[in-house]
């Protein structure tokens, strides 16, 4: 059986936790820390559960004042490093989750805190509580932040604020109106590093999902800038151009109706749950020049209310000759996975050139159908 990921914060952990805070705490009492922290429902704790539970128990062994506190978290990353355990370590986000449980009331030694612990592991979650509370003055400390010399603190300006960061609280008034955020974002787009920019670009995916005319107004000005800040663009708008927005289309240059569809056929029209589909097509390029290919394939998931619903699936982004003619073959899994239910009947299969769904003819459906079945 695969380990689970709330399984980082086991018996080992908790060992080598207990380590670093015995050096750290003089007072620190490792096995009265271990039976707080396995408690009779600590097996049925998800994963930010058990975040959060540790960052409760650590409280007990901490000094009371806050500001204390803030002085032995960094003695604990310090100690964390001297001792060589990875950073980046999921496990030590119990630490952020301590400064956002406890820190606040706090401002100043909050914020100073984050500033030193995200260098060591990731305050993005912890971070957004206070961007709700403190929403001016946050912005400019991540403003501040984006001229930082550590990448993870340049990073933590864009990954915090982001308006849907996936397992954290969403931040309503960017959701809303996420204009203040640009001033960071744009700051960071020539940042020299990867990860920083990339932060960026989810960011701007998040805006897309809310207010697309602002990443399309966003990605106007930036796109042709340089390599490197097209890369962020395109990735920014991964969301806009599977919901093929006509203005990111067109600015990324994909045309439509120069591609065609001519021949199609489901060689799998039925497929037991666990096996895999499989679809042959052949595109056409029908003009005498290059043209930009983005293909895609969506997929209309029977629902339990009979319903259907399209998810898009990326083939290949390229250019494609003039007067060229392509034959693809993919295949679909129908594994049983625990993101998505499957529903016995039939679904539907749609491709997609340059955002358009293409048909051969509207009288052959039976092309674009299949069965799944136990």
């Amino acid at each position: 059986m695969a380990e689970l990921f709330k399984d980082v914060y086991c018996p080992a952990f908790y060992e080598q936790f207990s380590e670093v805070l015995t050096k750290v705490l003089p007072d620190f009492d490792s096995i009265k820390f271990n039976q707080m922290i396995f408690n009779e429902r600590f097996a049925d704790y998800e994963l930010k559960q058990r975040m959060h539970h540790t960052a409760e128990v650590l409280h007990h062994f901490m000094p009371e004042d806050f500001s204390s506190a803030v002085v032995t978290l960094k003695r604990i990353i310090d100690e964390l490093r001297g001792q060589g355990i990875k950073e980046r370590s999921i496990e030590y986000m119990c630490l952020p989750d301590y400064i956002e449980t406890y820190g606040l009331d706090y401002y100043d030694s909050a914020v100073d805190c984050f500033e030193y612990v995200t260098q060591y592991t990731s305050c993005e979650f912890a971070v957004r509580p206070f961007i709700i509370r403190y929403p001016a003055k946050m912005l400019v400390q991540l403003l501040a932040w984006t001229t930082h010399e550590s990448r993870h603190v340049r990073r933590l300006a864009s990954e915090g604020s982001r308006p849907r960061l996936p397992w954290a609280m969403a931040l309503p008034a960017f959701k809303k109106d996420p204009t203040p955020l640009l001033p960071i974002l744009t700051a960071l787009k020539f940042d020299n590093c990867e990860v920083v920019r990339r932060s960026v670009a989810n960011n701007l995916n998040d805006i897309a999902k809310d207010n697309s005319d602002v990443v399309v107004h966003v990605t106007t000005l930036w796109l042709g800038d340089n390599a490197l800040t097209d890369k962020l663009v395109k990735h920014a708008c991964r969301t806009l151009l599977k919901q093929a927005q006509p203005e990111i289309m067109a600015l990324f240059g994909f045309q439509q109706d120069l591609i065609t569809l001519t021949e199609m056929s489901i060689t799998t029209p039925v497929v037991k749950v666990g096996g895999k589909l499989t679809f042959n097509f052949t595109i056409n390029n029908t003009s005498g020049s290059p043209q930009k290919l983005r293909l895609e394939y969506g997929l209309y998931y029977l629902k339990k209310n009979g319903t259907l619903a399209r998810k898009v699936f990326k083939i290949t982004e390229r250019v494609i000759a003039g007067n060229t003619e392509e034959q693809i073959t993919r295949h679909q899994s129908f594994k049983v996975i625990s993101t998505r239910v499957f529903h016995l009947g039939m679904h539907k299969l749609a491709i997609i050139i340059n955002g358009q769904e293409s048909k051969i003819s509207t009288e052959k459906e039976a092309l674009y159908s299949f069965e799944l079945t136990s």
